[in-house]
């Protein structure tokens, strides 16, 4: 017989009671790796519970992202919370339930299927054993490993999940609770800001500390390790100014001259690149005979732009360091502070807290590290680093620029039967201990050397390679990767990673090959698509927005579509944009057709899929890092976000799927919604507009070309 397979994040972490635990009577803790950053996932993971233990949900507290307490599920990331992370979960509370029912059963000496459970008693053909889980906890023990052979419930004995259910986080944040990392007060806590390092290999020249000391006014210190720098005190507002004025009084030596690239896609296809051919090999010679189309699409960096900086919290106390972090990955940066500081990883626990909400590598592991760094040199003090505003900007990886070509061989009726996509990119993947180091790494003694460049694996999503296959039928397709290994600033993920860039460039090429062959974009996509829940959720969201075939275009009034899966393996999701184009673009309705498999939290899940089609919407019409003599878009100013008032009216469904596994939703609509964009454009203009973000420039130049 064959031996039972275990979900991935259980299989790595297979104690049970490292996930479940019963502390008190009535009470239910959950334990999960994945951590809380806007997306609602412990509210979900609590439904999951709750129904898979059958007790009721408010029974259940959740603890995540203590590398002291609970699993290691890396990062939370690649939305793959509910996909991997929550089937985990319901495997592991399955198992639970599984051993205290073969233990009453043992205990009454009865049948196992003449039991059952509600709201977490022992039931025997529906009546009262006078047992449940508290009473059998110290009898049950959960220092085994999960087997695998408890069955999961079927999803139509679901009580909780799939419906919706009220965020366990958001009454606090509403009415204003200390909840964030940021308004943690520790006893005898200092506050500290950074002076940071403008280039690896810069060293301190000199220091005027008493410059900085008169712009503090206030009582500050210096803590100094290497070419670490760093202001301290007990009071914010001193250690704040003196942060703001070190900048003019620190003279660093062997400072690099930033490079300042410009964004146009000739910078990135002059730059050296390690290359790779993923795919079907090149088309043979019969095919070059046929029509051939191609088009180049580029984007540029992109900032996280997170609304509250980064913040982390350090305490070194008897030779234990504690941390806490908003970051993505308390397990990975636990590692990675181990090798960085020259620590047993035993004497460090991470913990985290929740921050201002960032889907991606942001500064958040960085300013933790900022403030291991300088616990270990002011032992026993509690110390917080806040970024500042223009260092979150000037010093955060960024999403990578991107060049993506799209070329074509297509058949006597238009359609394409060879398909390659080649793409330029920095790397997705400078996580510390992903591909990077920490940003404080470069500036201590012995600085640790940079890793190889790397890019996120191709079993793992890929990283500028996300989504570069589209789904259509055609008999050879292809992928040319350019990893471009230097960079003019950090670079690693940002939501979506590449699929965003290749999506809008995939499914914007789709639409200029309906336009060639005289098709409407939706039946043309329909041409070329068998798979059932691809169709559906075009279909689907044609049938919300009214889609009607042959609208005249260039008349100012554009419709768009597009589609994706997102990594080709979780959610699907179809996305048409009205708007209305001249100047500038102004966006009035959206709607979003997604096929999530099954969803546990329907609201939830709305609200992820709105807030990507909403953070598209700025990456498309706003968004993009600036330079001059490095990182020069420091501020709102320079680096504007879609404002509440251009928000569109957003409607999204989710399509019926008979699938009981869940598929991430976090960032399916980033992709469709940047193509659906770009493509109603070029419907209002009549003119293609290939370069991303769509700004006043770009739309001018293109409608003073026509």
């Amino acid at each position: 017989m064959k031996a039972a397979v275990l979900p991935g994040p259980l299989a790595d972490n297979p104690v049970l009671s490292r996930w479940v635990s019963f502390p008190k009577p009535g009470k239910v803790a959950v334990s999960t790796g994945r951590v809380e950053i806007g997306q609602g996932v412990l509210t979900a993971m609590m439904q999951i519970a709750a129904d898979e233990l059958d007790v009721a949900p408010e029974r259940v507290a959740i603890q995540s992202g203590d590398t002291d307490l609970t699993p290691n599920e890396g990062y939370t990331a690649g939305s793959l919370s509910m996909q991997f992370g929550g089937v985990a979960m319901r495997q592991a509370c399955a198992e639970v339930r599984a051993l205290f029912l073969r233990h009453a059963a043992g205990a009454l000496g009865c049948k196992r299927e003449e039991l059952s459970v509600r709201d977490g008693s022992i039931l025997r053909n529906n009546a009262p054993t006078g047992h449940d889980y508290w009473t059998l906890s110290s009898a049950v023990s959960l220092s085994g490993n999960a087997t695998g052979d408890a069955i999961r419930k079927p999803v139509a004995e679901y009580k909780v999940v799939g419906r919706s259910a009220a965020r366990l986080d958001l009454a606090a944040k509403v009415f204003g609770e200390p909840t964030f990392l940021h308004d943690m007060v520790l006893d005898g806590m200092a506050h500290t800001r950074v002076v940071r390092q403008p280039n690896r290999g810069a060293s301190i020249g000199t220091v005027n500390e008493d410059a900085i000391r008169r712009a503090a006014k206030g009582p500050i210190e210096f803590v100094r390790h290497g070419n670490f720098l760093a202001i301290v005190g007990p009071d914010e507002t001193a250690v704040e100014a003196a942060g703001a004025a070190a900048p003019n009084h620190v003279v660093w030596k062997g400072v690099e001259q930033p490079s300042a690239p410009q964004q146009e896609a000739s910078w990135l296809l002059q730059r050296p690149s390690i290359d790779r051919t993923i795919g079907s090999p090149q088309p043979s010679a019969a095919a070059r005979g046929q029509q051939r189309y191609e088009a180049t699409y580029t984007r540029g960096h992109l900032a996280h732009a997170a609304i509250g900086p980064s913040c982390g919290l350090a305490v070194y106390r008897d030779g234990h360091l504690t941390v806490w972090t908003h970051c993505q990955g308390v397990y990975p940066l636990k590692a990675a502070l181990a090798k960085t500081l020259a620590l047993d990883p035993k004497s460090i626990s991470v913990r985290h807290v929740q921050g201002p909400g960032c889907y991606g590598h942001n500064g958040a592991d960085d300013a933790a590290a900022d403030a291991a760094v300088i616990a270990l040199r002011l032992p026993g003090r509690p110390i917080r680093v806040r970024w500042r505003r223009e260092e979150e900007f000037a010093f955060e990886p960024v999403s990578p620029a991107m060049v993506v070509k799209v070329r074509a061989v297509l058949d006597e009726a238009g359609r394409p039967v060879d398909w390659t996509a080649e793409i330029w990119s920095g790397s997705h993947s400078g996580r510390p201990g992903h591909g990077a180091n920490l940003l404080v790494a470069a500036a201590l003694p012995n600085p640790l050397p940079p890793p190889p460049p790397a890019d996120v694996p191709d079993a793992a999503g890929g990283g500028a390679v996300r989504n570069g296959e589209p789904l259509y039928d055609i008999a050879a397709k292809r992928i040319i990767h350019h990893l471009i290994p230097e960079t003019p600033v950090r670079t690693s993920a940002l939501r979506s990673l590449g699929a965003m860039p290749n999506v809008f460039a995939l499914e914007s090429f789709i639409d200029e090959l309906a336009e060639r062959a005289g098709k409407d974009p939706v039946q043309y996509r329909l041409s070329l698509l068998t798979d059932a829940r691809c169709r559906k959720v075009i279909e689907r969201v044609a049938e919300m927005a009214g889609w009607k075939p042959d609208l005249p275009a260039g008349t100012g009034r554009g419709r768009g579509i597009a589609f994706s899966q997102y990594k080709n393996r979780a959610a699907y999701a179809a996305v048409v944009v009205d708007l209305e184009a001249d100047e500038t673009i102004r966006l009035s309705k959206v709607w979003c057709a997604t096929d999530a498999g099954l969803v546990v939290n329907p609201d939830g899940a709305i609200n992820q899929l709105e807030g990507g089609i909403i953070q598209s919407i700025s990456w498309v019409l706003k968004e993009q890092v600036r330079f001059e003599n490095g990182v020069s878009s420091l501020d709102w100013l320079g680096y504007p976000v879609l404002r509440f008032s251009e928000v569109p009216e957003i409607h999204v469904e989710l399509v019926k799927s008979a699938s009981d596994v869940p598929l991430g939703v976090g960032e399916v609509t980033a992709g469709p919604t940047a193509a659906a964009i770009g493509n109603a454009v070029s419907h209002a203009l009549g003119a293609r507009i290939r370069d991303l973000p769509l700004t006043r420039e770009r739309i001018m130049a293109t409608l003073l070309a026509e």
